[in-house]
């Protein structure tokens, strides 16, 4: 009997009506000769209500308490839809996170999971329930109740098909329904963009960089469990019928789509770090203490040192940043560094698998904004990710002149159109055969359910075969990037690694990395380019660098990365001279003779063989 487990969230049991129609989905499924989960968040604007009630009490009301508030309306969701469905003649039954054995770690509103354990729910299953469960709620070892924060329900719902999927007493045959108020994952927000279309199908790594990107309808956290543990996942709508998209590992088709996605974050905050040191180990002190007060840091932009001193610049969530600053006020000053800040930002960013094998896709991104007039603050790459930081006013604008110069809104394979061959057959979930596992596969993932959400590291790779081109003191006004990427472009120079920062004086600092073998055509094309902006302004370029890539599944989430993998280097002595971060990989770049060294360091603080 296979198992599904359905995630209900706040608009789809927000009123009776809508907790019946959600009571018979399940109802169905089970009837269909499926088990049944149901998570549900609590109901409507119930977390909002709760947190302004707190507000009336006190403008800093402690971690704890509001857990022990909030964790309540979703206790009165699992009530009222397990008593729907019984209405209805079918046996339910209702858990909290803690009376399912949801463990997480101590840390209040932000909590991760630890283990799950299987024994209560596989008991209520095995007797015929319809098994109700609360979302973004757990337990710590020491009985507290926690929250998970941002998209807890998601990620209780997905850790739950995770840990049903590969428990030994079922059958291996498990997936995860996400009902939400949309009928799928959409190439951008159409609210932003009415012509965005419904995607059928996306891969794992392109719905963690859109969800880490500010796609709303998931987020990134139940992606990470879905990939870690092969869960396929379905988001479609609570109120038709109609298929949804269905998130799943990459096909070969995919990389044929240049982009898949657009996606915007419009509440993000720049921090600017200016004149530190270039030394080993800055960047592990300034993202240690931002760690230890889990804070995401998002963007992350390392510009090559000049004289003695370096800038290292990133976002966070508006939000986080008083958190932020009051972190890096002392730090600063103990570095004999400045801290600026600018709260106005957005970040827009485009996603798609076929990065990896097209050129020319960062210049066709700036060639928009720039036609646009939007000027770009920061920019930054990853293996499938381009971002850039933009005026919040300008934010909206910038998302849908990429969503047009990619042409998202067209059919294409995997959106409103087959793939190279039948998608349901490249995509049919089927069974986990456990005797298909090996003892070492099983072993691995038993140690992952152990601690769901450990970081996990598949890989560290080392690349000497690239030059880096560093453009100092380069005008800071729209066009300018575009003009410099064109030169490049025109000269059949493929572009890797990008890195822009602006400094306090309103001058941009672009770094990008090139083949060794173009990289004298690309200092000839850059200086030519950016001589007819400003005769002031240097080009750099060093064959001397060797780039470093941590390969894994929440790579930028989880704060413990950068610190780990900076803290390796800085042990080391080596100094990082650019930084990089994405979902899947976050990047550093170091001297070429210390490249083995780090690559040693970085396997031995990850544990890769």
């Amino acid at each position: 009997m296979a198992l599904v487990v359905q995630k209900f969230g706040g608009t789809s049991v927000a009123t009776a009506e809508r907790i019946m129609a959600a009571a018979r989905r399940a109802i169905r499924a089970r009837k269909a000769g499926n088990q049944v989960i149901v998570v549900v968040s609590a109901r409507g604007d119930t977390t909002d209500e709760l947190i302004s009630l707190a507000r009336e009490i006190t403008d800093q009301p402690p971690a704890r308490e509001m857990d022990m508030l909030l964790s309540t309306g979703e206790q009165i969701s699992i009530a009222l839809m397990a008593m729907a469905i019984q209405s209805a003649g079918e046996p339910a039954i209702s858990f909290t996170g803690a009376q399912i054995g949801i463990v997480t770690d101590s840390f209040h509103t932000k909590a991760r999971i630890k283990n799950i354990s299987t024994e209560r729910i596989r008991q209520a299953l095995n007797k015929g329930d319809i098994v109700i469960v609360a979302g973004f709620q757990g337990i710590d070892d020491e009985y507290n109740i926690t929250t998970l924060g941002r998209g807890g329900s998601d990620t209780t719902a997905v850790a739950l098909a995770a840990v049903m999927k590969h428990d030994p007493s079922g059958n291996g045959d498990a997936g995860c329904e996400i009902y939400t108020d949309v009928d799928g994952v959409y190439t951008t927000d159409p609210r932003l963009v009415p012509e965005a279309r419904k995607m059928d199908f996306i891969s794992y790594d392109e719905m963690l960089e859109l969800a880490s990107v500010g796609a709303g309808v998931m987020h990134s956290r139940s992606i990470e469990f879905a990939k870690k543990f092969n869960v396929p996942l379905q988001v479609r709508s609570s109120f038709s019928d109609t298929e949804g998209t269905w998130i799943v590992p990459e096909a070969e088709w995919m990389s044929d789509v240049v982009v898949c996605g657009a996606a915007i974050v419009r509440d993000e905050a720049r921090i600017s770090l200016d004149r530190v040191p270039d030394q080993p180990g800055i960047s592990h002190k300034v993202f240690s203490a931002i760690a230890d007060q889990n804070i995401v840091v998002d963007m992350i932009c390392q510009n090559v040192g000049s004289e003695g001193k370096a800038s290292i610049g990133f976002t966070v969530l508006k939000n986080e940043l008083p958190a932020t600053l009051a972190v890096l006020t002392p730090l600063a000053v103990e570095l004999g560094a400045a801290v600026q800040h600018e709260e106005e930002v957005s970040k827009v960013s485009i996603v798609g698998t076929g990065m990896r094998t097209h050129t020319g896709v960062a210049e066709r991104m700036f060639a928009a904004l720039s036609a646009a007039e939007i000027n770009m603050k920061m920019i930054t790459t990853g293996d499938i990710k381009i971002s850039v930081l933009v005026n919040k006013a300008d934010g909206a604008k910038a998302l849908r002149a990429v969503h047009q110069a990619f042409q998202l809104e067209k059919p294409r394979a995997g959106a409103g159109l087959p793939g190279p061959r039948t998608q349901q057959a490249a995509f049919q979930v089927r069974p986990m055969n456990h005797l298909e596992e090996s003892g070492r596969d099983l072993a691995a993932i038993t140690q992952r359910l152990s601690s769901m959400e450990d970081i996990v590291v598949s890989d560290v790779l080392l690349s000497t075969d690239q030059g880096r081109i560093t453009i100092f003191d380069l005008p800071d006004r729209v066009g300018n990037c575009l003009h410099v990427f064109q030169a490049v472009a025109a000269g059949g120079i493929v572009v890797d690694m990008i890195v822009q920062n602006l400094s306090a004086a309103g001058m941009a600092q672009l770094s990008f990395s090139v083949p060794l073998t173009d990289l004298e055509r690309a200092r000839k094309v850059t200086e030519q380019a950016v001589r007819q902006i400003d005769s002031s302004t240097r080009v750099v370029a060093e064959a001397d660098i060797a780039k470093l890539f941590v390969l894994g599944v929440g790579m930028r989430t989880h704060t413990g990365v950068a610190r780990r993998m900076f803290g390796a280097l800085a042990a080391r002595g080596i100094n990082i001279s650019m930084i990089n971060t994405s979902e899947v990989r976050v990047s550093a770049v170091v001297e070429k003779s210390k490249g083995e060294e780090a690559l040693t360091a970085l396997k031995e603080a990850f544990n890769v063989v």
